[in-house]
């Protein structure tokens, strides 16, 4: 039995990416993400301005006039949805939290994946695999999807990206279009100038995450699970973030508290010093994992909770249009 209140919460949701998903936002998606390929529709008659390479001459010696043939594009896709779900996600400042704007996201690419005959799946993962629907038509699985965006409790409070691209890699059999939808705060995407014992939030990184990291700060299996995922699918990062990871306010003594590992810190944000360097290693780091997807070929997206991720996600699909 669904909870009423979960179903309140996915019919408001609903309304409110149909409203989103418009005309103009299904089309551009349609053209953003293209299909596997052409195949055959129809041989017809050949008429003024049709392209003469695609004549086809068999039919054509067979019948005495000039036949083409007839090609549609095969737009069936596979759309993964791989969500971090990890404790970090449970931070908001502003309309609403990380996790709640990433649910939002994916349910509002998830109706435009409808609309356009689209297969819709989800993996939802912390440092372990914690729930893989596989990808299927329909809007009845596509409110299923939605449901465990809203509603879905993880078991565990960590993250392990590469994991999660690795099992996808794996599983994923024919070529999809996977939108892989995380804050990215781990060890493997922090700048190698930024403090091996400080993330970009200024706490204290747990022993673990030191170990994954290395000495220099950097995962060496994320880059190339990332890589290979991208290499056999098309692999779009989309960031989820807060203002306030990046801008600290005047207010005295912080306490911060690392949401997956429970580590504590107090720092004066009441110095300006305190606050420019937090500013500064934010920025570093925000610009470190921009150009590590840059290097790797990856498009990436960032949207921050409170601002409209519609706007954003359209002008991903413009881009990418336009690259075509």
């Amino acid at each position: 039995m669904i909870p009423e209140e979960l179903m309140r919460q996915v019919r408001r949701l609903q309304i409110a990416t149909r409203r989103a998903v418009n005309e103009d936002f299904a089309g551009e998606y349609s053209s953003a993400f293209k299909g596997r390929g052409m195949e055959f529709a129809e041989v017809r008659e050949y008429l003024p301005g049709d392209d003469v390479r695609a004549i086809d001459w068999n039919v054509t010696a067979r019948t005495g006039s000039p036949y083409i043939k007839k090609y549609v594009e095969e737009r069936e896709l596979t759309v993964m949805f791989a969500v971090d779900l990890s404790a970090s996600g449970q931070f908001g400042t502003c309309a609403r939290l990380k996790n709640q704007t990433a649910a939002e996201l994916c349910a509002v690419l998830a109706f435009a994946a409808t609309r356009s005959n689209d297969k819709v799946g989800l993996l939802i993962f912390t440092d372990q695999e914690e729930l893989y629907i596989p990808a299927a038509k329909g809007s009845r699985h596509v409110l299923r999807v939605i449901r465990e965006l809203l509603n879905f409790e993880p078991m565990q409070r960590g993250t392990d990206i590469g994991a999660a691209v690795g099992m996808l890699t794996q599983v994923l059999k024919r070529r999809a279009v996977v939108f892989l939808v995380s804050d990215f705060m781990v060890p493997a995407m922090y700048p190698e100038g930024a403090s091996s014992h400080s993330n970009r939030r200024g706490l204290v990184l747990d022993d673990h995450s030191q170990r994954m990291a290395g000495s220099n700060g950097r995962q060496p299996s994320l880059e190339t699970a990332l890589r290979l995922l991208n290499r056999r699918h098309d692999l779009i990062a989309v960031q989820v973030a807060d203002e306030r990871e990046r801008l600290m306010p005047a207010s005295g003594l912080i306490e911060f508290e690392d949401a997956e590992t429970g580590e504590r810190v107090t720092v004066d944000a009441g110095s300006s010093r305190v606050r420019h360097e937090f500013e500064r290693m934010a920025h570093q780091t925000d610009r470190a994992i921009e150009e590590q997807f840059r290097r790797l070929g990856i498009d990436h997206l960032r949207v921050e909770s409170g601002q409209s991720y519609v706007t954003a996600l359209g002008r991903l699909f413009r881009q990418r249009e336009r690259r075509r």
